[in-house]
């Protein structure tokens, strides 16, 4: 067998090969008709690893009549970009494929700047990162293209393990193996769209199975042994982790107990237990708020627990945490208020203190008016409690409203009071 690892063999040569994507470089995309017609704009390619965004970059290579480099950012640098400058000279143009581009850094993505501006370099970038955040923003407005993949479908891996199996050039096809349709399909359906994963499972299933009357006899046991933990992905810095951390607050904000429990264990299997602790404590009061004041303080000890007890017991408690959070009635009232406020102040709509609200701990403060204040906690309880009949925005901007109380939960209760006070205000004015 090729020592070249099966996915590697595979890869697609042309357009026409590639599994999936259909949105992308179908035959009823603007991107297959130019490749076809024999242009190829600068594009980068996002998305997580495995989904085909070397092989699209190969395949388009494969499909054009362009002289075709490839290159790692992870270990090339200024000099190899300087190399592929002085190809495009003596060849006119270059299609260049750098694959991790948001490893280089200002200075090597500049240098590559002129030469896709020129056209002289035609550039596919590949990234696992959001370009929008690790590439500089001088190379996105030259690419004609920015394109997120998207996990393949079953469907397209079960099409991309048959073709393996059956290729006898770069696949599988000249070995007799005996591999169920359904052995296949469980493949295809438990490496999470992932297709270098799906191709090494299966080759990696066929290296382990014993050969019967000259066949080799696949083995369901062997699949399900080396699917495994397959379908986790991610790192603690990576685009796809800070996408986990949205999507679990999006889950909770929207009351979803499932969807809010898969994500926390899926960042938790990751590792950044900090990280899912400090989110978790900012949902707490932006999206519960004072609907459920109660829920601020359960989940800080909920994540002081988590810290100190460090995984796996950290799960515990923060699977508690998220699940009252869900269930739990919501307002982001208050801190929505306060951006009110910043945004009024920094429209300039602002006005001096009133006097009797200024600092009066010094001899002369009567003089310069400072008088006038009546302290709340003395004036007669009454109806409402101690209220004073004074008010305390600045003039120019004494009737402004920041605060627009949600009617929920413990809520309810507060915009009841608020009302009341506004009331009292009206007949004071």
């Amino acid at each position: 067998m090729n020592n070249e690892p099966l996915a590697y063999r595979m890869r697609p040569t042309t357009i026409d090969e590639i599994a999936g994507q259909k949105e992308i470089i179908g035959e009823k995309t603007a991107l297959y008709k130019m490749v076809k017609k024999g242009h190829v704009p600068s594009m980068l390619l996002y998305g997580e690893p495995g989904i085909g965004k070397t092989s699209l970059a190969y395949a388009i290579a494969g499909s054009s009549n362009l002289p075709f480099i490839a290159l790692n950012a992870t270990v090339s640098g200024k000099k190899d970009i300087e190399g592929v400058v002085a190809e495009s000279r003596i060849t006119g143009k270059v299609l260049l494929f750098l694959d991790e581009i948001h490893r280089f850094n200002k200075l090597q993505q500049d240098t590559l700047l002129p030469h896709v501006e020129s056209g002289a370099i035609v550039l596919i970038g590949a990234t696992t990162e959001n370009p929008y955040h690790d590439v500089n923003p001088a190379i996105r407005s030259r690419c004609g293209e920015i394109r997120q993949l998207t996990r393949l479908e079953p469907s397209d891996l079960v099409e991309l393990l048959t073709r393996a199996l059956s290729n006898e050039e770069r696949g599988l096809g000249k070995m007799a193996i005996e591999i169920t349709p359904d052995q296949i399909n469980k493949i295809a359906e438990g490496v999470n769209g992932d297709a270098r994963k799906a191709l090494t499972v299966l080759e990696s299933t066929i290296s382990a199975s014993d050969e019967i009357d000259e066949k080799i006899v696949v083995e369901e046991w062997l699949i399900d042994n080396l699917l495994g933990r397959i379908g986790l992905f991610g790192d603690k810095k990576g685009s796809h982790f800070y996408n986990l951390l949205s999507a679990l607050q999006k889950s909770v904000r929207g009351s979803d107990v499932n969807a809010g429990i898969y994500y926390l264990a899926h960042l938790l299997e990751i590792g950044d237990l900090v990280a899912v602790s400090r989110r978790l404590l900012v949902m707490a009061y932006e999206d519960i708020g004072l609907a459920s004041p109660e829920v601020g303080p359960h989940v800080l000890a909920a994540t002081e627990a988590a810290v100190r007890l460090g995984m796996p017991e950290a799960r515990i408690p923060l699977a508690n945490a998220v699940i009252e959070m869900c269930l739990a009635s919501k307002s982001n009232s208050a801190y929505k208020a306060f951006d009110s406020a910043v945004a009024a102040i920094n429209a300039g709509k602002t006005g001096d203190i009133p006097l009797h609200l200024r600092d009066t701990h010094y001899k002369g403060a009567a003089d310069l008016g400072h008088v006038g204040y009546i302290y709340p906690h003395s004036t007669p309880v009454g109806s409402f409690g101690g209220w004073a009949n004074q008010h305390y925005l600045p003039d120019k901007i004494r009737n402004i409203e920041f605060y627009e109380p949600v009617h929920a939960g413990e809520e309810k209760k507060m915009a009841a009071i608020y009302e009341k006070l506004k009331g009292f205000k009206k007949k004071r004015q």
